[in-house]
């Protein structure tokens, strides 16, 4: 996954909205103009993305249109078990410096591994932010891709996730992760 800076793109001119069918239910990807992911939520959060969208780029236009081949093929290969299919996806947000930290912060959790949030705010040097990281966390708004569902309780056990538990209990589950709260077979 390859997050670009401000200084290596323009800023887009253009939204282009599209669908992705998923194992965990319709993913709605936003692109810009120069094909460069800017959001990835799941179908019942689309007002949520449309708000975040907002915010970010304020009134650019948007239009839509089917998901770029390179992003759908990237989707289709993580979600038939291809643990490295999304790295090298280009993908931009716009945020605070504080969340863009964050978010790149989480590239660095492997897949199929999960931190604590404790542990990623210490990663970040900042080991009393943990609530600030949480709420970074939580706004990140290219799901899946940037993995924020790899970061679970100081037990173990899932938290929060802006695509429901149930979707972030089958991406762990997906990526060989058992969280504290999943029982065991053993």
């Amino acid at each position: 996954m390859i997050p670009l800076s401000m200084t290596e793109a323009a800023a887009p001119r253009l939204l282009i909205i599209g669908r992705v069918a998923t194992p965990i239910g319709a993913a709605v990807v936003a692109v810009d103009e120069r094909e460069v992911l800017r959001a990835l939520f799941f179908e019942e959060f689309e007002e949520r993305m449309s708000r975040s969208l907002r915010i970010q780029y304020r009134t650019l236009p948007v239009e839509t249109g089917p998901v770029p081949a390179p992003i759908g093929r990237a989707l289709e290969a993580y979600f038939g078990g291809d643990g490295s299919a999304l790295k090298d996806l280009h993908w931009m947000t716009a945020g605070t410096p504080f969340q863009k930290a964050v978010w790149n912060a989480l590239m660095d959790i492997p897949f199929g591994q999960t931190l604590s949030y404790g542990t990623l705010a210490a990663r970040l040097g900042m080991p009393k932010a943990v609530r600030a990281v949480g709420l970074a966390n939580g706004a990140n708004p290219i799901s899946v891709v940037v993995p924020c569902h790899r970061v679970v309780g100081a037990d173990g056990s899932l938290t929060g996730y802006g695509g429901g538990l149930h979707r972030k209990r089958w991406l762990l589950a997906h990526e060989g992760v058992l969280c504290a709260d999943q029982p065991s077979l053993l």
